[in-house]
């Protein structure tokens, strides 16, 4: 008789094969190609965390929720699309006004929870700390999370220190180039450290798991699989570094894979309990083997703001 501890292995490694190319070509590519990539993501994670809410009894304004969530995620790549806006009307002779990147995002959180409290002002349906709460909660938990994986994509060559690396305070074009590409390869390592840490610590758990991890939460999960997840995790961005991200310091991957094996485990922890206190196992079924787009992406969310904060204010600064 087949383990059943690996009956949907088939089925994750076939969704696997085919979605891990278009995810690693996305990020290397960057710019609005992933932009959108991102935000549809978030889109349909969001909805999955609002179905979540939902079977507590709340009541989000998924609507509400998913268009402010778009324009979080927007205001992540607003640089880049208001350089180019300046660029083609100055060469049009018209000079534009607009707002700075941290304007919009300001704008865009602080309307987004005004208009929520005053249609909830209105709503008769449910109680409105609930749905207020979880409308908000789900835009910041997940769309801003998810917008600083775009900042960090964003950081090559947008906002990249070149004077730091290069003896040049002007980068040349081979070195905007090189700068691109390591933005592409940043992204495509905290995605191989998240599914090498994920991949081990199921691995890990399956074969030698003894010792519960945190069972009220995700009573699969077990110290010896954490452990092996967190190896690998360090493992794999020291290997990256190594390979493509010569930016990096040895030290500074090593870290950079430490925040990964353990706050990525965390971020699964969190989806974990909002599952079980929901009664459900997946957030949604539209991944074959795998459950909700939540289900897979539950680490990075957790991740991108910290990896994003220590890139920028730490490696970059």
């Amino acid at each position: 008789m087949a383990d059943k501890r690996f009956e949907t292995l088939p089925r994750r490694v076939l969704v696997a094969v085919v979605a891990i190319p278009s995810i690693l070509w996305l990020s290397f590519e960057g710019g609005l190609y992933f932009f959108i990539f991102v935000a549809l993501i978030s889109a349909l994670s969001l909805l999955e965390f609002y179905g979540l809410a939902e079977k507590k009894g709340a009541y989000p304004l998924k609507a509400f929720g998913i268009i402010g969530g778009f324009f979080v995620n927007f205001a992540f790549i607003y640089e880049r699309v208001q350089l180019d806006l300046f660029q083609f009307f100055a060469m049009r002779g018209v000079r534009l006004s607009m707002l700075s990147q941290h304007q919009l995002l300001s704008v865009v959180l602080i309307t987004f929870v005004l208009m929520v409290l005053v249609v909830e002002l209105f709503r008769t349906k449910g109680s409105p700390f609930f749905n207020a709460g979880s409308t908000v909660l789900g835009v910041l938990a997940i769309s801003l999370s998810f917008g600083t994986l775009i900042f960090t994509r964003e950081l090559f060559p947008h906002g990249f220190p070149v004077f730091k690396f290069f003896s040049n305070a002007m980068p040349t074009n081979s070195q905007l180039v090189q700068i691109n590409r390591w933005g592409g390869y940043t992204v495509i390592s905290l995605f191989a450290t998240i599914w090498m840490c994920d991949t081990a610590a199921y691995f890990g758990g399956t074969l030698f798991g003894k010792n519960k991890l945190f069972e009220r939460v995700s009573p699969g999960k077990t110290w010896e699989g954490a452990l092996a997840g967190f190896i690998a995790a360090v493992l794999t961005m020291f290997v990256a570094q190594r390979m493509y991200l010569s930016y990096l310091s040895p030290a500074q991957s090593v870290l950079l894979g430490a925040l990964v094996g353990v706050f990525g485990q965390v971020g699964d922890l969190i989806e974990s309990r909002f599952k079980r206190d929901a009664g459900v196992k997946d957030s949604s079924s539209i991944i074959p083997g795998h459950g909700g787009v939540y289900d897979r992406f539950d680490s990075l969310v957790f991740v991108a703001p910290i990896v994003y904060l220590y890139i920028d204010f730490v490696v970059l600064s």
